[in-house]
């Protein structure tokens, strides 16, 4: 009989959320909880999440609630009501684990527990030697994760699905299979399907054999992401990576930085994330363009701006304004511009003008093609454009960056950055004191 104290110490009065899919597995972990919950006084949550993908899903929903009765088990569900990501699973996932950790913050629960076994481990290794990883990403899926106030456990990673589904029969666990398991359109079912029985007629304990494998990894990576975060010391500040100095590291820690950082945007699951993607970033480094950038998957942004590499997510288009300026003005780069009947410096966030020498009222916008300003103490026009990459200004802080016009398209003022032969000294004859917040 298999117990799951074999696979991990309990400690009294433990509170545990329980992802559960009514499948053999989930099914298989919440009857192995159930057997030592007084022993433990163990106070149990179950998680079910309807995909709302397949007609039996509300039926499963159902079957779920009712034997969390039964069982006088807490019981948290929801629905997930439309997906809009291009990749099914993962948009399902990352929904699914954010439940997850709000119901563990409800409950207070120390450990986060899930049904994922040996055949789960192979598959997603194999996946990821053939997509292209990090030792990180090739190890698959840790047994313990640290999370913050709790731990992600998966106390079945040395068992086989069958063995769960044995397990099932032997101690009469209801359990639901999902059709779908069963469609080669779904690149792990393929491998399910088709790789891993190959595998197991070669060495029916080969999941041991992965298990071994992916601790092997997981410890060298423990070690190498030492040295990665001494790398990071000297090439990271604020979130940023200063390119000259990413550019000075060995290759292979600049590709261990990159998957530090991407880690934050695809959690612990960096199977979007492929060597074609790292090779693109590192080309990214080296490209001698001050500003360029390049799309990765679920919407996020990397760029590169002069000396500084930066990642987005859910990047906002960007968009042009125009306003008339009256006395204030709300920026969409988050800064203003207001009217102010005194100030004390000349510093470029102040224009002082004359209205008999411009037209008004003023204009506010976004900068366009062929913007020129006549600089205060030179002869002769500059392009905005100039202005911008003199001052190192990045490309999208450029879209949004205000220009100041009269009526009849005279720049007067670039706010922060430089005045027009309009703009007055202290000492002259001036009527309209502007200030850049």
């Amino acid at each position: 009989m298999i117990s799951i104290e074999k696979f991990f110490s309990f400690h009294e009065n433990d509170k545990i959320v329980v992802g559960c899919s009514t499948g053999p597995d989930s099914m298989a972990l919440v009857d192995m909880l159930l057997k030592i919950r007084d022993k433990y006084h163990l106070s149990i949550i179950i998680c079910h999440v309807n995909h709302n993908v397949r007609k039996e899903s509300y039926q499963e929903a159902e079957f779920i609630k009712n034997y969390c009765n039964l069982h006088h088990l807490f019981f948290e569900t929801m629905t997930i009501e439309e997906y809009g990501d291009d990749n099914f699973h993962n948009e399902a996932r990352n929904i699914r684990y954010q439940f997850f950790d709000n119901t563990v913050k409800k409950y207070n629960a120390n450990y986060l527990m899930t049904a994922h076994h040996g055949d789960d481990l192979m598959e997603t290794i194999l996946m990821r030697m053939v997509r292209g990883s990090n030792l990180s990403g090739y190890s698959g899926f840790k047994k313990i994760v640290e999370k913050e106030g709790y731990q992600i456990v998966r106390p079945l990673i040395s068992l086989t699905k069958q063995e769960l589904i044995e397990y099932d029969y032997q101690n009469k666990v209801p359990f639901f299979l999902d059709k779908s398991n069963e469609k080669d359109k779904y690149t792990r079912n393929r491998y399910r399907k088709y790789i891993l029985p190959f595998l197991k007629e070669e060495d029916s304990n080969v999941h041991l054999k992965f298990l071994k494998f992916s601790k092997a990894l997981n410890d060298s990576s423990v070690f190498i992401d030492k040295i990665t975060k001494d790398a990071m010391k000297r090439c990271v500040r604020d979130n940023t990576i200063l390119v000259d100095c990413f550019l000075k590291e060995d290759e292979f820690i600049q590709k261990e930085i990159l998957y530090s950082f991407l880690k934050d945007y695809y959690q612990d699951d960096l199977i979007l994330i492929n060597d074609k993607h790292i090779e693109l970033l590192l080309q990214l480094f080296r490209n001698k363009k001050a500003n360029s950038f390049v799309n990765l998957p679920n919407d996020v942004l990397a760029k590169k701006t002069y000396n500084n590499f930066t990642f987005v997510k859910d990047v906002d288009a960007i968009t042009s304004y125009e306003i008339e300026f009256d006395r204030y003005a709300l920026l969409p780069n988050k800064h203003s511009i207001e009217l102010v009947d005194s100030v004390d410096n000349n510093s470029n966030n102040v224009c002082r003008l004359n209205s008999k020498e411009i037209m008004l009222p003023l204009i506010i916008r976004t900068r366009r093609m062929g913007d020129r300003i006549y600089i205060k103490g030179l002869n002769g026009s500059k392009k905005v454009k100039d202005i911008f990459i003199d001052k190192k200004i990045s490309a999208d802080e450029r879209d949004l960056w205000p220009i100041v016009l009269d009526s009849q398209g005279h720049v007067v003022w670039v706010p922060g950055i430089k005045k027009s032969k309009f703009d007055k000294k202290s000492t002259e004859e001036y009527d309209i004191i502007l200030r850049y917040n």
